[in-house]
């Protein structure tokens, strides 16, 4: 593989036989400033050239473009080749075949081989200089962080599922909490993930060597974020909500109300100076022309390059016209882990916040009558169980079940529903509060109860009590003393039936959502002290919003591996003599599957974590992965464990990875790349 100016480049891998007409695909390096080179592929008009530029589309992120996310890029590159741009795809520093080690997510240096990509593309004869940026999770944050460093190329940006706050609303805390079910899981898979090498067919010959110095560099990151239990430096380094003024890219923003990070695409319609549009429907953590539950599905290419046209080209599309924010609005059904399609109607909001939505306020013991008095709240450890998927995929088991049993185990305040209406936008519940310890969380769930009993998860919020005056701060709680809690419920769009019951229901575990402190309060709670406001959307039209029927390339024709043996996606088992629980899950993320070009990709991964009813010390969360990547002439394979446990002052980590390679055809001998153990004890702090 060569330079885009060497006469020789490599045939792309793991791509299409068959382009849409007019398309081609190649691969090259982008070189940075230090000498590294990136692993880049490009779709492109056959006719772009220096008497015909195109605008230029990124998508930039760790995830391998040879093989783990070939079948999705090839669904939409090539479509965008197809309307007149130049798609380019490019594997970060240290992943996928490009060159490098990997540090962090969202590191300096990730960053500024951002910008310098972005210059690059930019600068190319074939390129008209205007540069756009999309990408969903990984992708989705670092276009937007890029565009809040402003490079003057970087011309507007389509982010989905992404965050702006990447202390509060990422994978690592929750409410000041340390999220326990992905601060675990998240760090084992990017550990695993970074362990895989680059392909023989990029690199060459030496593949096993760099794969050996790639696996000694890589560094668990689980540690690291446990390191910053308060929103430091740490975490404002790529929020881009610490300055939104920053950004003076196009943004569209796009999320799903079953999407954890679904809260960023209000706070960037609301605060960003430059030009910005927010989509929320009903999805999960996918791209929302997949046709993956819960649908509907949308024409999110067509839409996405009506904001290209506009931005990139200078057409008059009519972008700038659409309402600020478009939103679909689900009906209450009953509660079910996979929804293939959500009842609901799309709206349609001038502004946000909107002038269509009034708060509306009340006292919490208002939702059972007002006469029971201060109540107790000290809920089970293993409370938290059904609390479904954070990162739901669109899998079967994915989102929370029937919440009778949690609600059960938790504090309810009911409000019969006479009238229907509809929520639309941040729900806000003010806890008054005294603890018999310092340090407590309380997680808020809303409900929608219908007649016969059946309890669905609407949305929930979380809030560490030490964060109470701030995400940067560690203020316990002095025993005894009332406080104020004010939990913030992640956004939702949801139409409440009459005849139903709107439940608020407060627990003080939520495992494994919550890693628990290392003493268990009791929180004693004042309802008429404590109040709840809901954001009713009071336009009852649908304000003529919608939506193309989706539009994607060919994808990539791969085949399925059946596992021999396929073990339940999601258990919950409990042992009544040690009062443990277990919940036991596939994360679902693609499993093993042949290539076009031969390669034998397989992936078997299990989340595991444990609690006690009585002990919050005996939370355990852990991991496995067991990878492999095979041709006739290559082989490699790898294993990791991951494993966090914590008492009352400090958390556990340990990290294992072995690998190894059979560099040669079926009579090669196998052998040992690595074999590590990183052992990490990290003192508490706020969590």
């Amino acid at each position: 593989m060569t330079d885009e100016h060497d006469p020789v480049t490599l045939t792309a891998i793991g791509v299409p036989d068959t382009l849409p007409p007019g398309v081609r695909v190649r691969d090259t390096w982008i070189p940075m400033p230090d000498g590294a080179r990136l692993h880049t592929r490009i779709w492109s008009p056959t006719s772009a050239s220096s008497s015909a530029p195109v605008p230029v589309l990124l998508e930039y992120l760790p995830y391998r473009l040879d093989d783990w996310t070939a079948p999705r890029d090839s669904e939409r590159h090539p479509w965008y080749a197809a309307h007149g741009y130049a798609s380019v795809r490019v594997d970060i520093r240290g992943t996928g075949s490009s060159d490098g080690f990997f540090d962090d997510e969202y590191s300096e240096q990730e960053l500024r081989d951002g910008e310098a990509v972005i210059a690059w593309l930019a600068e190319q004869e074939w390129s008209t200089g205007a540069v756009g940026m999309f990408g969903i999770s990984w992708g989705g944050f670092n276009a937007l962080q890029l565009a809040a460093r402003a490079p003057e190329a970087l011309k507007a940006i389509v982010t989905v599922c992404s965050t702006d706050d990447r202390y509060d609303n990422d994978v690592h805390y929750v409410g000041g909490a340390v999220l326990g079910i992905d601060m675990a899981a998240w760090g084992a898979t990017m550990f695993a993930f970074n362990s895989r090498p680059p392909r023989p067919e990029v690199v060459g010959p030496g593949w096993v060597d760099r794969w050996r110095a790639r696996l000694d560099a890589n560094r668990p990151m689980t540690p690291v974020w446990l390191a910053h239990q308060e929103r430091d430096d740490y975490w404002r380094h790529g929020s881009a909500a610490e300055d939104y003024g920053g950004i003076r890219a196009a943004v569209l923003a796009v999320g799903g109300w079953a999407d954890p990070y679904r809260d960023a695409v209000l706070r960037l319609v609301a605060e960003v100076d430059a030009p910005v549009k927010g989509i929320v429907g009903p999805w999960s953590h996918q791209y929302p022309d997949r046709g993956l539950a819960p649908g509907p599905s949308i024409g999110f290419l067509q839409e996405t390059l009506r904001w290209w046209d506009r931005w990139l080209r200078g057409a008059d599309t009519g972008v700038e016209g659409d309402p600020a924010l478009r939103s679909w609005i689900n009906e209450g059904e009953a509660p079910a882990t996979h929804y293939a399609s959500r009842r609901g109607r799309w709206v349609g909001a001038e502004a946000w916040p909107s002038a269509a939505t009034t708060e509306h306020s009340m006292p919490l013991d208002a939702l059972r009558g007002g006469a029971d008095g201060p109540v107790l709240v000290r809920s089970p450890q293993h409370t938290g169980v059904d609390a479904g998927r954070f990162f739901p995929f669109g899998n079967a088991t994915d989102l929370p079940p029937d919440q009778r049993a949690e609600d059960g185990r938790s504090v309810c305040f009911d409000l019969p529903v006479t009238e229907a209406f509809d929520l639309l936008g941040t729900v806000l519940v003010r806890l008054a509060v005294t603890s018999d310890q310092p340090r407590a969380t309380l997680t808020v769930r809303l409900c929608d109860v219908a007649p016969d009993g059946a309890s669905t998860l609407v949305t929930r919020g979380v809030l560490n009590a030490a964060k109470r005056d701030g995400m940067d701060r560690d203020d316990p709680l002095v025993p005894g003393t009332p406080a104020e809690l004010p939990v913030r419920l992640v956004a939702t769009g949801h139409r409440f039936a009459a005849g139903h019951r709107l439940r608020i229901a407060v627990s003080s575990s939520y495992w494994p959502w919550v890693w628990p402190h290392g003493t268990e309060a009791t929180v004693t709670l004042d309802p008429a002290a404590s109040t709840l406001s809901l954001p009713v959307w009071t336009r009852q039209t649908d304000d003529g919003v919608r939506f193309e029927e989706p539009e994607r390339s060919e994808p990539l024709a791969i085949e399925r591996i059946t596992p021999t043996e396929a073990l339940p996606q999601r258990t919950v088992t409990h042992d009544v003599e040690t009062g443990e629980w277990t919940l036991d899950v596939d994360p679902g993320y693609g499993g093993g599957r042949v290539y076009p070009d031969g390669l034998v990709f397989t992936e078997d991964a299990r989340e595991t974590y444990r609690i006690r009813s009585d002990d919050p010390t005996s939370a355990r969360a852990s991991s496995r992965w067991s990878i492999g990547l095979a041709k006739p002439d290559w082989h490699a394979r790898v294993e990791t464990t991951s494993e966090l446990t914590a008492d009352a002052d400090a958390f556990h980590v340990v990290n294992t990875v072995r690998a190894w390679a059979r560099d040669g055809g079926p009579d090669a001998p196998e052998t040992l790349v690595a074999e590590q153990t990183f052992v990490d004890d990290v003192p508490r702090t706020s969590a």
